[in-house]
């Protein structure tokens, strides 16, 4: 592997949601990773699923005492884990962090829940919408006048989980390089939504944020920052917020005798003004007359749309891998790209035991 993190050895004990997608992201940027796939336990087919691309894919049963010492061997020569089970699993199994960390000081457990490991809800059942809802992120998206709109499973498993945990084990992994010591990294949905919505915080503590869904400056109340419906039932989404990129908005749509838009009395007549204008074009008309400006209006494209776009086309931002088209690694890096891309890999426990057999995070460490 080539990439930023080459060198690096994460073992994945396979689970659904932010933990296969933090290894997805560990393994884009080079580290090696090993996927211990429960037997018995897939939502679909774990070959076929690219969000387990870049990896090794073992079949393993984790209750047979000999698969379990070969599992151990592996979490011993690792230099981080990641796991995604409710709160006890990993314990029953035991690679728990206290039993992986006394084989293995240096090693970085990074595990994400929904929760938290603390608290009335830790072992509580949950997905996306609810942790959304418990950190106050679900209650600001959606129409005013409809019940709130989940914004897909991005926000929580992979923004506020994924990315959160997989910025924990690297400063981890970074804290190590000091001390030589390894730690569990502790990434809950809850939290790292949270973080995420830290701007809304910020704006509400100055008198900014309106408690109402519907009234605030990015949540599709302005007339200037919402989605259109075009003549062919396609949509354009428009973010003309600062007063020149309106401007251009409005000369571009060939607009005049417009009403204040400061004044949120006008913004449903102005609204109107703009849905009537929209409608006479279709999407990609509109896309070709707003092209060269800066009025930050966009074709609102499905996804098998995206990848023929030319802004997409000229970054080589899709791959595809046996016939899977699927986004390339980000971000991107000058000098330690990493490679292309490859589809999932099936590999023998016993192999990779042999594989790994001689390297341990502290033999190892001068070449991480």
């Amino acid at each position: 592997m080539s990439g930023p993190l080459a060198g690096l050895r994460v073992v994945e004990l396979g689970g659904i949601g932010p933990g296969p997608h933090a290894a997805m992201v560990l393994a884009d940027l080079g580290a090696e990773v090993v996927r211990i796939q429960r037997t018995g336990f897939a939502v679909a087919d774990p070959m076929a699923d690219h969000l387990h691309r870049n990896r090794r894919l073992v079949q393993a049963d984790l209750k047979d005492p000999e698969v379990m010492k070969e599992v151990a061997r592996l979490v011993s020569a690792a230099d981080a884990l990641v796991e995604g089970f409710r709160p006890g699993v990993a314990e029953r199994l035991g690679l728990g962090p206290d039993d992986c960390l006394k084989a293995n000081p240096a090693l970085v457990y990074g595990r994400v829940t929904g929760w938290g490991r603390e608290g009335p809800l830790a072992d509580a059942a949950g997905h996306d919408i609810n942790y959304l809802a418990l950190s106050g992120a679900l209650h600001t998206m959606g129409d005013p006048d409809d019940v709130p709109t989940p914004p897909l499973n991005l926000v929580g498993d992979f923004g506020g989980g994924s990315y959160l945990l997989v910025i924990g084990l690297l400063a981890a992994l970074q804290e190590r390089q000091h001390t030589g010591l390894g730690q569990v990294v502790d990434a809950a949905m809850t939290d790292g939504v949270g973080s995420l919505m830290q701007a809304v915080w910020a704006w509400r503590g100055i008198g900014l944020w309106s408690p109402e869904r519907g009234t605030n400056l990015t949540d599709g109340s302005r007339p200037y920052y919402r989605c259109y419906r075009c003549a062919d039932d396609r949509f354009v989404a428009v973010g003309a917020i600062e007063p020149q990129f309106y401007a251009a908005l409005i000369e571009r749509l060939g607009l005049e005798d417009l009403p204040d838009r400061d004044d949120p009395r006008t913004w449903p007549r102005l609204a109107e003004m703009f849905a009537d204008a929209f409608s006479r074009r279709t999407r990609d008309q509109w896309a070709q007359h707003f092209q060269g400006t800066d009025a930050c209006v966009s074709p609102v494209l499905a996804p098998q749309e995206v990848p023929e776009h030319p802004q997409m086309k000229e970054r080589s931002a899709f791959v595809t891998i046996d016939d899977v088209q699927q986004p390339v690694p980000a971000p991107r890096f000058s000098r330690s790209a990493p490679d292309v891309p490859t589809a999932p890999r099936p590999t023998e426990l016993s192999e990779l035991a042999i594989l790994w057999r001689d390297m341990t995070p502290t033999n190892r460490s001068a070449h991480v």
